[in-house]
């Protein structure tokens, strides 16, 4: 091989043409650490490529945790012999329009108030999940009242994770009917495994057909109805009318039929939703009434983490929601989240909730509650609770 140096060394001990030496092995813990560095890339990568546009609308509140629910589905519907979409045996209520500064009668398509306040963008978490799960057809359903703070309710429910709900209201117990099932619950929302559907639409309440229909779609399903002193939820009503048309009478001479024999006119809508109990004992024939909450209106603005607790129990749901997801705004009168579903900023109501309302005479609010005062004993009395308008 190569000639022999003094000292007995070889040509290929000399320092100038020593071979390159490997670089010294890092240690243990550094080899480990980039080792489940690079399964943890593995496995994220093969994550997103199987979720990847199939995965579900997940709640978009990523700081709550996640409350449990028994999963509660609705009996599946054959389709009919050519393959249609199931329908009910009842027939679509016809909508009439109303007279000048009357709202539609009972049974009748409400000109309620369209939701101005589209529902906050989902967050990322969400557009990355939306896509799989299923439709539901609605375990639960807000069924009313007008004016009653229905709005409020069903945005501070979609804070908890467990809550799925459509945010426009669906109107298809009184007004879609004809439209059937299947129509129905291509609306909703997908869902997971313990996860509820949520719709609400407040007409339901004093809709005649609206208790058989929803009792034939599922005799489980759960009800809400949100109340407020028929009174001042009157005047809310007529203050959102005239805030449409504004050439409207006057609300003292739309309240009698007489002024001067002070009859009460409850042919106009704004009276008649809020004669309770009369339409609760449509809901009675149909639900029992251990599967119908009723929501004190007050109540969800003076303390409303408490009425939500009751909400969240009544459902099945872990308590999540609590007092650390409001405060108040002074400026509207009423609470707000401090985080909305699917955000990250403070949220509130839009400018068409908390209207200040006109100034009624004094006379007609007093005999108002002299009218409503019977109907709200005997609405005490059916639901065994006291809301304390009187």
């Amino acid at each position: 091989m190569g000639q022999r140096l003094s000292g007995g060394r070889s040509c290929l001990d000399v320092p100038g043409r020593l071979l390159p030496q490997p670089p010294p092995s890092p240690p243990p813990v550094r080899r480990k650490l980039a080792l489940l560095f690079a399964m943890l890339c593995v496995w994220l990568y093969m994550f997103l490529y199987s979720c990847a546009g199939s995965c579900a609308a997940a709640p978009g509140l990523l700081l709550l945790g996640s409350g449990s629910r028994a999963a509660h589905a609705p009996p599946a519907l054959a389709a009919g012999p050519d393959g249609t979409a199931p329908r009910l045996p009842f027939p679509a209520a016809p909508a009439t329009p109303p007279a000048a500064g009357q709202e539609p009668a009972e049974g009748a398509a409400s000109q309620e108030e369209p939701s101005p306040e589209a529902p906050d963008p989902p967050s990322s978490i969400s557009s990355f999940f939306s896509g799989s799960g299923s439709k539901q057809l609605p375990q639960a359903i807000i069924i009313g009242v007008k004016k009653g703070g229905t709005r409020a309710l069903l945005e501070f429910l979609r804070v908890h994770p467990d809550v799925r709900a459509v945010g426009a209201e669906p109107h298809f117990f009184d007004r879609s009917y004809d439209k059937g099932l299947a129509w129905y619950r291509d609306l909703m929302p997908r869902t997971l495994d313990g996860q509820i559907t949520m719709e609400k639409t407040p007409s339901y309440f004093v809709t005649r057909e609206a208790p058989a229909r929803i009792s034939a779609m599922s005799k489980d399903t759960k009800l809400i109805v949100v109340v407020r002193d028929p009174v001042t939820r009157a005047i809310s009503d007529y203050t959102q009318t005239l805030s449409k048309r504004p050439d409207i009478p006057t609300f003292e001479s739309l309240t009698f039929k007489n002024r001067s024999t002070g009859l009460i006119d409850t042919s106009w809508s704004a009276i008649q939703i809020g004669i309770y109990a009369k339409h609760l004992e449509h809901w009675l024939r149909h639900f029992p009434l251990g599967q119908m909450l009723f929501v004190s209106g007050e109540r969800l603005i003076s303390d409303p983490a408490g009425e939500l607790g009751r909400v969240q129990d009544f459902l099945g749901l872990k308590r999540i929601i609590t007092d650390k997801h409001f405060y108040f705004n002074k400026t509207k009168g009423f609470p707000c989240l401090k985080k909305a579903e699917g955000s990250s900023k403070p949220h509130c109501l839009g400018k068409t909730k908390g209207r200040t309302h006109p100034d009624i005479d004094r006379d007609v609010v007093r005999r108002l509650r002299d009218f409503y005062r019977p109907f709200n004993l005997k609405f005490y009395q059916m639901t065994g609770q006291d809301f304390g308008w009187d």
